[in-house]
């Protein structure tokens, strides 16, 4: 039996372009981990077998997947402990995904290389190839394209999640981000991205990147703001919401800012993770 933490992330920068041909949109994003964790076992088994949350798709999908390329029956027992908020823009779904298959993989007599498995991992999901090696990442194309970037990891996160938020789906976001133009100024602010990756040198620095594109369209939280005016160097929404973030320098600041919205939002006070 193999157990191993699943990491969550953050979007420390999101950028969405215009529809591709396949029907997604063209993003240029900054993925970070952080040590908020699912857990995920697996194990053989007669058959496919995912415990522990009843609704996932995403792992039985990445398996379903992994087992038909390489000829073989789904015959695993996996097991996932949940501590990452569901549907809430920190990619726990996708984390479950890549280490069940990091998993799987490893039982096969013959396991798939890696970019065969980054292959097969995108075509589950666009952030999970980024969830398959360690490091914070320059992720575009659908997503899947992926450069590693050396980044400060010297500061606290703290995530909040509203306590009233109302998930609005994923695809609902980008209906509503088209709907906006939000992707009529794409290369300028690709632009702008990319010169201040070039220029990042200390924590304070992420406070140049472009804000989250998918924040007007996924309805923006009063909280973005109260955690800058409680001393984040930058606040934003991660993924497609509804969590946001703040980056402090000082654990102490980011614990009273904690205890400030702990009547309205869920926090948790994290750190980044190689």
């Amino acid at each position: 039996m193999n157990r191993v933490p699943a990491a969550a992330k953050i979007n420390l920068a999101l950028l969405i372009g215009p529809v591709r041909p396949d029907g997604l949109h063209e993003v240029v994003t900054v993925i970070q981990r952080i040590d908020l964790c699912d857990s995920v076992t697996l194990d053989r088994a007669p058959t496919l077998i995912v415990e522990g949350y009843r609704k996932d798709t995403l792992v039985r999908s990445a398996l379903a997947k992994l087992s038909a390329s390489a000829g073989s029956e789904a015959a695993w027992r996996v097991r996932l402990e949940k501590r990452i908020p569901l549907a809430a823009g920190l990619g726990g779904g996708s984390a479950d995904a890549a280490a069940a298959l990091d998993l799987a993989n490893q039982t096969l007599a013959m396991p798939l290389g890696h970019d065969e498995l980054a292959g097969l991992a995108a075509e589950v999901g666009a952030d999970v190839p980024f969830f398959l090696t360690p490091g914070p990442k320059l992720a575009e194309g659908a997503g899947e394209r992926l450069r590693p970037l050396e980044l400060p990891q010297d500061y606290w996160i703290l995530l909040a999640l509203p306590r009233l938020a109302r998930k609005t789906s994923t695809a609902d976001v980008y209906r509503r981000f088209d709907e906006l133009k939000g992707a009529e100024d794409f290369d300028e602010k690709r632009e702008a991205l990319l010169n201040a990756l070039e220029s990042l040198r200390r924590p304070r620095d992420f406070a140049t990147f472009p804000p989250n594109d998918l924040a007007d369209a996924a309805g923006r939280s009063r909280l973005v703001d109260e955690l800058l005016e409680r001393g984040a160097f930058r606040a934003d929404v991660t993924g497609a919401g509804p969590a946001v973030y703040g980056l402090f320098h000082h654990r102490a600041d980011a614990g009273r800012a904690a205890r400030r919205l702990r009547a309205r939002a869920r926090v948790w006070l994290v750190a980044p993770v190689w």
